[in-house]
């Protein structure tokens, strides 16, 4: 027999309300106050992203939250990293090309950036300098590093995207801001040997997190969504 389902405290339209809410609110905040975030509120955040579902509930995320003077030693390793140009590569294979409607999303969003902050196009320098800065965590107080185990393979990382999904969602409840980095995937072998990791770890991601700069220009503007009709099939016949 199915566990009964516990009594819902709000309505139906209440809850798809604030979930609607968080995800048109929540956007890739680039640019963070200096205020650190309470462990407590960091532990909530936690506890609720622990929730997400998992490939038969594996749980197969391990999360390292460096703050203070950690996340200052860790920012220093992985910037002069990425500015010396090194790269040891990701754990798991990037996009090989982005195509077609992929391709004009992914334009899209970064000519938003770049227009925002007043960089012109072509302007490569300015491009790879504004890249770095995720390498400086834009400012945040909190990195969030994702990592999952060798042997679950994809669908380890599968359910560390949704547990980022979730993170996120709760961080935004919470009234934080958040950004997903696959940037910082790119020095996974620097990862494991600044954080003791063993070999058999695999980084996923990592999360820049804390109170966003709403009054910084590049939190100003944000990036559009395909319509259900764009990206879903229905099959009924």
């Amino acid at each position: 027999m199915d566990a009964k389902s516990p009594k819902a405290h709000h309505s139906t339209d209440d809850r798809i309300g604030v979930l609607e809410e968080l995800l048109g609110e929540r956007y890739s905040v680039r640019a963070f106050l200096p205020r650190p975030v309470p462990r407590e509120t960091i532990v909530r955040l936690l506890s609720a992203a622990q929730r997400t579902a998992s490939w038969c509930n594996s749980q197969p995320w391990q999360v390292i939250i460096a703050s203070g003077e950690a996340k200052e030693r860790f920012r220093k390793a992985i910037y002069a990293a990425a500015i010396s140009g090194a790269e040891e590569g990701h754990d798991f294979p990037p996009p090989r090309e982005y195509l077609g409607v992929y391709l004009e999303r992914r334009r899209e969003s970064g000519f938003q950036l770049y227009n925002t902050l007043g960089i012109a196009r072509g302007d490569k320098m300015a491009y790879a300098k504004q890249a770095l800065e995720n390498y400086n965590f834009f400012g945040a107080p909190h990195v969030a590093i994702i990592h999952t185990d060798e042997p679950l393979g994809v669908y380890g990382a599968i359910d560390c995207g949704a547990y980022v999904g979730n993170f996120m969602l709760a961080a935004q409840a919470l009234g934080l801001g958040t950004i997903p980095q696959a940037a910082l995937a790119r020095h996974s072998k620097l990862i494991r040997r600044h954080f003791n990791l063993p070999d058999d770890r695999r980084v996923v991601c990592g999360i820049s997190f804390g109170f966003a700069d709403h009054a910084h220009l590049v939190n100003s503007y944000r990036t559009s969504r395909a319509t259900v009709a764009d990206t879903v099939t229905f099959v009924e016949e």
